[in-house]
């Protein structure tokens, strides 16, 4: 540990001037002074979250029987392929997340369209390209495909039962295709133009060649998109899908085919749509309840305990200092819950200079020099500070495991802010409010004990 007491001042006060610098920034940038290049750039614009921005909040759960066993490479797939559709769509700052074995819980702040986000969310997307023989199918309908399904489970042709449905053969599926964007057609219209993976376009070559004057469906989850007629062999791995689209919904069918389908069917268990004004209102009360919190905190410490109370006021002051500046740094989402667990953490700070001070007082109590009592106090208080503390960060551990299992986000959010507060909390405790403290006596000749130290 650094004794000298300079040398600790001047390290608190590079911290506190970075940390300020972050703080009334946006972005940070160094620029070099000879030609004007930036050297470094960095975002750190504060990250608000659902409740305080407003959008939309989506549960979802797998659209399986409670006795089909999901694979958590499954989950992991169909998380990762609605991340990437919603970003596609211009949804920024989306968070998604699995929450136990069948659920995902997606969060989208600042979202205005959400019927649109929440038809692509809950689409499987599974694109098939099928072989229709002679017969076509007017679009919209709902066909039933040999995808999947094993040879016995196909009726063979003649000998169906009259009721059962018509199998169509799926000639190849969305997996082979490679690029898909969207298009027009010579006189405006819009279509999805796609190329295919080496396999895939050989495939389709070959398919293309030998069923001229034959229909080709394609189908998306099941439902006939198109199904254009073949005049003769596609080769070269590209082609279109037309369709009656209008420039949203070519949009969204482009973006579910860039980005594959889902492995499970999901289903949506519950959606909720948070106002921004209603977030703003939370934000400004409960901004104004802390304030209020910490005047009277302010207050107390220094009425109560006098120049050790005022010290720690400073402290508490640099403390907020640099613990917003590290949640700006890493990309904390701020939340209520997490502004709640900021708070809390804050308390946690003055508990310990409390303890602290509550030793320092029974010491000079006992008659001991301020020097002795000084560092007596702190090596006293330390392992009830300790204890206290890793109890507070074991808990939030626990409420951060169990809030990332079960899809919690409001949870997550106060157990991280409240961790991260409790370790920043110590630092500005025992590294700090004893610098402060330890320069302010060594400054100042304190004569009158009770008088400086409200005993």
């Amino acid at each position: 540990m650094i004794k000298n007491q300079n040398t600790r001042l001047l390290i608190i006060a590079i911290l506190i001037a970075f940390a300020l610098w972050i703080d009334l920034s946006d972005t940070l940038f160094l620029s070099n002074p000879f030609n004007g290049a930036v050297v470094y750039e960095r975002n750190v614009k504060p990250q608000l979250g659902l409740d305080l921005r407003g959008g939309l909040q989506v549960l979802l759960e797998a659209d399986l029987p409670e006795e089909t066993d999901i694979s958590a490479d499954s989950m992991e797939v169909a998380r990762s392929v609605i991340e990437n559709r919603t970003n596609a769509l211009g949804v920024s700052e989306n968070i998604v997340q699995i929450a136990g074995d069948r659920r995902i819980v997606g969060e989208f702040p600042g979202l205005e369209d959400t019927e649109g986000v929440i038809a692509v969310i809950q689409q499987t997307g599974l694109l098939e390209f099928v072989d229709m023989g002679t017969t076509p199918l007017p679009a919209g309908t709902i066909i039933e495909t040999d995808y999947g399904l094993s040879e016995d489970a196909v009726p063979v042709e003649g000998t169906a039962e009259a009721e059962a449905p018509i199998i169509y053969h799926t000639v190849m599926t969305g997996g082979e295709l490679d690029e898909v964007g969207v298009t027009q057609d010579q006189v405006g219209g819009l279509q999805i133009a796609f190329s295919l993976h080496e396999e895939g376009s050989d495939i389709f070559a070959e398919y293309t060649a030998t069923h001229i004057n034959q229909y080709l469906a394609i189908a998306l989850d099941k439902e006939i998109i198109s199904a254009p007629r073949i005049q003769s062999a596609i080769t070269g791995g590209s082609g279109v899908i037309t369709g009656q689209f209008d420039r949203e919904g070519a949009n969204a069918f482009a973006v579910q085919l860039r980005y594959g389908s889902l492995p499970v069917p999901l289903k949506i268990v519950e959606s909720r749509i948070i106002g921004p004004t209603l977030g703003e209102d939370s934000l400004q009360r409960s901004l104004q309840a802390g304030l209020i919190g910490i005047i009277i905190v302010v207050l107390f410490m220094g009425l109560y305990y006098r120049l050790p109370g005022i010290m720690a006021d400073i402290s508490i002051i640099f403390y907020a200092i640099l613990a917003f500046a590290i949640f700006k740094w890493i990309g904390v989402t701020l939340t209520l819950p997490g502004i709640a667990g900021f708070m809390l953490s804050t308390g946690s700070a003055l508990d310990a200079n409390i303890l602290v001070f509550e030793r320092l007082k029974e010491e000079l109590r006992k008659g001991r020099s301020l020097k002795q009592a000084f560092d007596m106090a702190w090596s006293r208080a330390l392992p009830s500070i300790r204890d206290s503390n890793a109890a507070v960060l074991i808990t939030s551990i626990i409420l951060f495991w169990f809030g990332s299992a079960f899809g919690a986000s409001i949870v997550k959010g106060f157990a991280l802010t409240l961790a991260m507060g409790v370790l920043i909390s110590l630092f500005s405790s025992l590294y700090i409010t004893r610098t402060l403290l330890a320069v302010a006596l060594d400054k100042i000749k304190v004569t009158n004990f009770p008088r400086w130290f409200g005993i």
